[in-house]
């Protein structure tokens, strides 16, 4: 298969959707009568023997939609940016993407008793999410100025594992429905 933007994929024919092997574009594709060959930026290059050609077909798809991916984890954490009671009564936004050295936490808030929350979402919850967020919580405990720092992982679904680990180590693990969230009112006050 050869695609507008110019990257050549090879595939099965039973039913793999993913590629036995692919060049990613920008590619040069010279067709010759037994083979192509495909070159890319790098001078790598691909040959595919042609022994027998039973279809050759072309399907212009037209302009690209730019389709993008609903529920991902960006849109989990800008809906629970923006509504974060939905998770706990009382829970006010404080930061999103707050620095660490190890990286941004996706959301800090504060409970309704003062207390910081430090939030990571996933869109599958799962040890690596555990440990990173225990890793955040660790940095932010280091810094006095915090006070009383917990960690709450957010996801759409949890495995059970994960859910083990975090309350062995003392988190809150939650599972949120993305369209209910889409769906829930904001507590924000508007003009129109």
């Amino acid at each position: 298969m050869v695609k507008a933007d110019g990257c050549v994929a090879i595939h099965a024919d039973g039913g793999a959707y993913k590629p036995l092997n692919w060049m990613n574009a920008p590619n040069q594709l010279v067709e010759l009568e037994d083979r192509w060959e495909v070159t890319n930026a790098k001078g790598e290059r691909l040959i595919v023997t042609l022994h027998q050609v039973i279809s050759d077909t072309n399907h212009e798809l037209g302009v690209d939609p730019g389709l993008t991916k609903d529920g991902v984890e960006a849109h989990l954490q800008e809906m629970l940016a923006e509504k974060p009671w939905v998770l706990e009564e009382g829970l006010t936004l404080v930061r999103r993407e707050f620095p660490t050295d190890l990286g941004p936490i996706d959301l800090v808030c504060v409970d309704r008793f003062g207390a910081m929350v430090a939030i990571e979402v996933k869109r599958r919850g799962e040890i690596a999410g555990v440990e990173q967020l225990g890793r955040y919580l660790e940095r932010l405990r280091l810094d006095g100025r915090m006070g009383s720092v917990r960690g709450v992982l957010v996801a759409q679904s949890i495995a059970p594992q994960a859910r083990l680990l975090a309350r062995a180590r003392g988190l809150e693990a939650i599972e949120v429905d993305y369209d209910g969230l889409r769906e829930a009112g904001s507590r924000e006050m508007r003009l129109f």
